[in-house]
């Protein structure tokens, strides 16, 4: 991208067709040009095109604002359903969290976007049959299986977000980062939105209570919860439209908690060792293990996914190989431990389930690993760490439709 546009860095509409093809990838290119660009009438124009920052607050089109309107409303309504239709709320909740948002999420990114016709029809029929399966389910009193496929369904349907997201750019990893770090954004926005939603919900009921009206409980069953609803719903339409509010913002927080969480994971480490604890006969501590794996993991990809198209200095770099390494151990605790009990007390869905897990996360760090430790050695460029990151993630997608759908039928629904 750098050389076709030094190549027509004076024929106006050849580069305009350059950025049509891939913004990202064009900004992310001119933007390290630049230095060298200075004084050229056009590349200053391209600079304030690409790197303007308008203080004001973007609402959106009218189309936009009326769909964030509308979806944020059927979210609620969603959420309330077990009130309104009288559904057992540990029924509906457990199978069908994921519907409250995802699908509607799926459905702005696919109007925004616009993917293919076949994309299309894929996510609808996708979201469906995942709604039909997960209500179609035996409700038994204890199913591991049952267990696993609400937990991974909405990785799935999270999966299927990200397939919108890249519109028709399934295969591009810039894209695909873009909705690491859109991820991201979004937790830092939805926070935000859920924090001063609290204030305001104590002022409200405090208000109210002084004059004799207390409203704490209808407040929280009905405005609460279609609050929490359109939360991200009203996140995402911020984050998209003016990406200037987080996108300072949560590099920021990924470069501040990097070393936190290295220094956090080391010191856990050793204090395992005083502790006695034994991940490979207590079962609940090899979950939080997991967990933990799971959480420090995420915040490694989140972490370069944001700063993907900054410079970064050796020390950031240094500070996630180590975290890569130190995670990578902390795995292969995990992984040694689910096969040793795996060879004591044979396979269950959630043995083998956990077991998939941590091989495929394993090899995804050690892939992430070797890049960051090539960029370090400069022997590849920072770019190849997120193409790490993003090759695995149709793999994850697999991985989830897999546990939710078949293992099921694998062990008969027990």
């Amino acid at each position: 991208m750098k050389d076709e546009i030094l190549t027509h860095l004076n024929d106006p509409r050849q580069l305009e067709k350059l950025y049509r093809a891939n913004k990202s990838s064009f900004k992310q290119a001119f933007n390290a040009l630049l230095p060298q660009l200075k004084g050229n009438t056009l590349a200053d124009y391209w600079n304030e095109r690409l790197n303007y920052e308008n203080e004001e607050i973007n609402r959106g089109t009218n189309s936009e604002l009326l769909f964030v309107i509308t979806a944020s409303l059927l979210a609620g309504i969603i959420a309330k359903l077990p009130a309104i239709l009288a559904i057992d709320e540990e029924f509906f909740y457990s199978r069908n969290i994921g519907f409250v948002i995802f699908p509607l999420l799926t459905t702005y990114f696919a109007c925004k976007n616009k993917p293919s016709r076949g994309s299309i029809l894929f996510l609808a029929g996708a979201s469906i049959a995942s709604l039909v399966f997960i209500n179609s389910f035996p409700d038994v009193n204890k199913s591991d299986t049952l267990t696993l496929s609400c937990l991974h369904l909405p990785l799935l349907l999270w999966s299927l977000l990200g397939l919108a997201f890249v519109g028709k750019k399934e295969n591009d990893n810039e894209k695909r980062l873009g909705f690491l770090k859109y991820n991201g954004d979004l937790i830092v926005m939805t926070t935000l939105i859920v924090i001063a939603g609290v204030v305001l919900t104590g002022i409200t009921i405090g208000l109210f209570s002084l004059i004799g009206f207390h409203i704490a409980q209808f407040y929280f069953q009905h405005i609460g919860v279609v609050g929490l609803a359109a939360a991200p719903i009203v996140a995402t339409h911020l984050t998209q439209t003016n990406p200037q509010l987080v996108s300072k913002v949560s590099p920021v927080i990924a470069k501040l908690f990097s070393p936190i969480v290295l220094a956090m994971q080391i010191a856990y480490l050793i204090a395992i060792i005083y502790s006695g604890k034994n991940p490979y006969n207590d079962r609940e501590f090899l979950l939080i293990f997991n967990v933990l794996l799971v959480g420090v993991m995420a915040i490694i990809f989140f972490s370069i996914a944001e700063t993907s198209g900054m410079t970064k200095s050796r020390a950031e770099l240094w500070i996630l190989f180590l975290l890569a390494i130190t995670t990578i151990i902390v795995n292969g605790i995990a992984l040694s431990a689910i096969l040793f009990r795996i060879s004591e007390w044979g396979i269950t869905p959630n043995r083998a389930a956990v077991l998939g897990a941590n091989v495929l996360i394993l090899a995804n760090l050690l892939s992430v690993a070797v890049q960051l430790f090539r960029v370090l050695s400069k022997k590849a460029n920072v770019a190849q760490i997120g193409n790490a990151i993003s090759f695995y993630l149709p793999i994850y997608c697999l991985w989830t439709i897999v546990v939710t759908f078949i293992f099921p039928l694998i062990f008969g629904f027990s």
